[in-house]
Order: structure tokens, then C-alpha cells, then sequence
């Protein structure tokens, strides 16, 4: 899975905001800001990895349970789908 094409994040006022450009302005599904990992994780999705990589990148730069790492793994794939920026 990696982030579609036409997506950048811009650091605005202390917070990540995902911009979309060219045509993708006109299929973004809403606003979608990001917290310091949010950030970690789309920087790894933009190059395609699997689940299974993304998760063990995550546990290797954040001091956290696996179990808390999945949860919020998965909120932030959920809420990729929903706004219609993740490949997979």
C-alpha cells in the first residue's frame, strides 16, 4: 500500500496538513491533518509497503505496545481509505 499520487503534506501552523493538487482537488473527501506520527506514517507510505513493514517501522521509531501500534495503525489506514488517498 503507499499514498495515491497527487497528495503532499504541508507543515502549517505546528500541524500536518494532507493538500491535494491537479486533479486530485477534485476527488479529496475532506481535510485530513495529521498528528507527529500521522506524519511518520504517510512519510513511510510514499514508497509502497506492506502492513506487516509499516508496523515494524513504527515500533522501531516510537516506544509503544504492539497492541496500541496496531490500533492506531489501523485508525489511520481507515481514515487514508476513507478520504480516498491510499493505493493498495
Amino acid at each position: 500500500m503507499k499514498i495515491k499520487e497527487g497528495y503532499l503534506v504541508r507543515e502549517i501552523a505546528n500541524c500536518y496538513i494532507v493538500v491535494p493538487v491537479g486533479e486530485r482537488v477534485i476527488e479529496f473527501k475532506g481535510i485530513m491533518t495529521l498528528n507527529d506520527t500521522g506524519n511518520f506514517i504517510w512519510r513511510c507510505l510514499t514508497e509502497d509497503i506492506s502492513y506487516n513493514q509499516l508496523l515494524a517501522s513504527i515500533l522501531d521509531e516510537y516506544e509503544i505496545d504492539e497492541v496500541i501500534a496496531k490500533a492506531d495503525l489501523d485508525d489511520f489506514i481507515q481514515s487514508a481509505r476513507e478520504n480516498g488517498v491510499l493505493e493498495e
